[in-house]
């Protein structure tokens, strides 16, 4: 039997199960392959001549293919940037298509799946999308050269056309498109120098779903309507880990419109003819809750529970204990100076995407489909299959627009999605079934940011620097329930503080993280980690810069040039130059500065801020 991955029962594929199905996918993923093989693949594949990521229709308009889901951070018009910098394509006719789930042609290179997170979108497929554009764009010069009997060294392409200035001759894609398509591509096409950009860097790059988003054309899955649908919506359990213990379905069933009413491992599914019956089936439900393995422990008893564990007192939990991040010198030894004591408090916070969860799935014998925003495409093959009982390959998903997703929909359980799939999958023979979460659902049912607690004990020399950096952070694990081992420390609980420049700059760091168990499900809530170390790291160095009677720039600076920290330095000096730093600030307003490093990117950023009415008003806020 088939378990649902379930989000309220915190088991989850194996990272065998993820490896085994990423290979079942496909056979092997394609990562860091040249462009000409990827191009070689597509032909094979029938993705046509100019490759995988790039169509090119009779009117001579180019279409890119996305590998990453847009749902909102504007991806799709980078992605698409990136091939028409390097093909020379007319902008205004560029278009965007969201790929299809093939995992060993659209693997994310940092991931080995398809998949979109940790800001890798633009990172992954710089390379190769501009390998892409410059392949496609080199068999449109040697096309014309071949026609026209000149050098390539010789031809130009600018705004999808083709031209030859000694013999004046030029010639637009679509013109040359039936003698470019049987050119080979190359296997190592050269790249434009970035200075000689064009298009990338510019205001001419303007956001290709901003109209559809405008006028209603956008697809998004509540905008799926398919023949003989069916809606679904679930009835979950009151408490995280609870489970089904009976439930009555007579009245549920007196409800116009509704179908059918099915257990599934997360609860009970009212399947209807609309989304309204459902919800008044689900509303006339009654089910009776086993709650022996749910989560009885309030958000404020964690709360005061991490509280104490931080500071050495109570009992912890089994099979948990405090683990070393970043540790250097002797933290036994004891070292002189002042003693500067703080705690941070961050509560769950639910991610709230503007367009809540929901799925449109259809299963049939030896085959399924998924029509929804999917963030995780091999993943949701993966867990698709596994309850369908097929490969993962002949699970069909078209990928749509999403209304947000701040990591929500990057879940390697696929819970929402496995609802559906466990619904459709009763009700067989390719039906389509839409399942709906409503907001409330999305609130209740959902995974949230871990509650966290940090506290920190540094000890100041003379100047008041740090000489002596203890610091305790007591959070769940993003890991339980995913294909990635919970063993030692989860990095992505911790990143932002391990590794800072201020721990660099200090002689003795002791610095652990406690992972309790609690059966709350968690999930990396936007920046992961970065959403508590950025604000503790940053607060804590302006409460010690005031705390020494210095400048936060001036004391940023001293601790950065002690840690060789040239990168962070260099934003904090822009920042603080752009923004007058060393000038008064306008009566009535204050300054502050803040410095962080998240996914490879360093960003300074000032903002002058005054009260107003007792409220904080920003005037404006200077990023570098």
């Amino acid at each position: 039997m088939n378990k649902i991955l379930s989000p309220r029962e915190t088991q989850g594929a194996t990272r065998r199960d993820l490896v085994v199905g990423a290979t079942l996918v496909g056979g092997a993923l394609l990562v860091g392959c040249s462009p000409g093989d990827l191009l070689s693949v597509g032909a094979k594949e029938d993705f046509g001549a100019f490759g995988p990521f790039i169509k090119i229709g009779a009117d001579g308009a180019v279409t890119v293919i996305s590998k990453h889901i847009e749902f909102g951070q504007g991806n799709h018009a980078g992605l698409a940037a990136i091939v028409a910098e390097e093909l020379d394509a007319d902008w205004t006719k560029v278009k965007v298509e969201q790929a299809p789930a093939i995992a060993k042609v659209y693997a994310n290179t940092g991931m080995g799946v398809q998949g979109t997170g940790g800001s890798s979108a633009i990172s992954n497929s710089w390379t190769q999308l501009r390998q892409a554009g410059a392949g496609a764009k080199a068999m449109f010069v040697e096309a014309a050269a071949n026609k026209w009997n000149a050098p390539a060294g010789e031809i130009t392409v600018k705004d999808s056309v083709v031209s030859h200035a000694k013999s004046g001759k030029s010639a637009t894609f679509a013109e040359l498109l039936p003698e470019a398509g049987k050119i080979a591509p190359p296997k190592a096409p050269v790249l434009k120098d970035p200075k000689t950009f064009t298009l990338i860097g510019t205001d001419r790059v303007r956001r290709k779903d901003s109209q559809a988003k405008s006028d209603g054309t956008a697809r998004f899955t509540q905008d799926v309507q398919l023949p003989d649908m069916l809606v679904a919506m679930v009835a979950h359990a009151p408490r995280y880990g609870a489970k089904v213990a009976s439930f009555d379905a007579t009245e549920a069933k007196k409800v116009a419109g509704v179908v059918e009413v099915y257990q599934i491992p997360t609860g009970v599914a009212v399947v209807a003819q609309n989304t309204w019956a459902a919800r008044k089936g689900r509303e006339a439900l009654k089910v009776s809750w086993d709650e022996s393995g749910a989560e009885k422990a309030s958000s404020d008893t964690l709360a005061a529970n991490y509280r104490q564990w931080a500071a050495g007192k109570g009992t912890l939990p089994e099979k948990t204990e405090w683990q070393a991040f970043e540790t250097k010198g002797d933290a036994a030894k004891k070292v002189q100076g002042t003693i500067f004591e703080t705690t941070y408090d961050f509560p769950f916070l639910a991610h709230a995407a503007m367009e809540p969860m929901n799925c449109v799935a259809q299963v049939g014998t030896g085959k399924a489909k998924l029509t929804f925003g999917s963030q995780i495409p091999t993943v949701d093959q993966l867990n698709t299959a596994k309850i369908v009982g097929m490969l993962p390959g002949a699970v069909e998903i078209e990928t749509l627009f999403a209304g947000g997703s701040f990591g929500r929909r990057a879940n390697f359980q696929s819970d929402y999605v496995a609802e559906c799939v466990e619904i459709a999958k009763k009700v067989g023979k390719m039906r389509p079934v839409k399942l709906v979460w409503t907001r409330e659902d999305d609130m209740a049912a959902g995974y949230f940011r871990p509650l966290t607690h940090h506290a920190l004990k540094i000890t100041l020399d003379k100047d008041g620097y740090p000489v002596s950096w203890r610091h305790r952070v007591v959070t769940q694990t993003l890991m339980k329930g995913s294909p990635i081992p919970t063993k030692g420390v989860d990095e992505t609980t911790v990143e932002g503080t391990k590794g800072s420049p201020y721990l660099k700059a200090t002689p003795v760091v002791d610095a652990q993280v406690l992972m309790p168990d609690v059966n709350i499900p968690v999930l990396w809530w936007r920046s992961v980690g970065a959403t508590h170390t950025a604000f503790v790291m940053e607060h804590t160095i302006d409460q010690l810069a005031r705390k020494a009677g210095k400048d936060p720039v001036a004391y940023r600076r001293t601790l950065y040039e002690k840690a060789g920290a040239t990168r962070h330095l260099a934003v904090l000096n822009l920042a603080a130059e752009k923004a007058g730093w060393d000038k008064p600030a306008p009566a009535g307003w204050s300054r502050g500065i803040a410095v962080h490093e998240s996914f490879g990117t360093l960003v300074a950023q000032v903002a002058e801020v005054k009260l107003v009415d007792g409220q904080p008003k920003v005037g404006r806020v200077i990023t570098a």
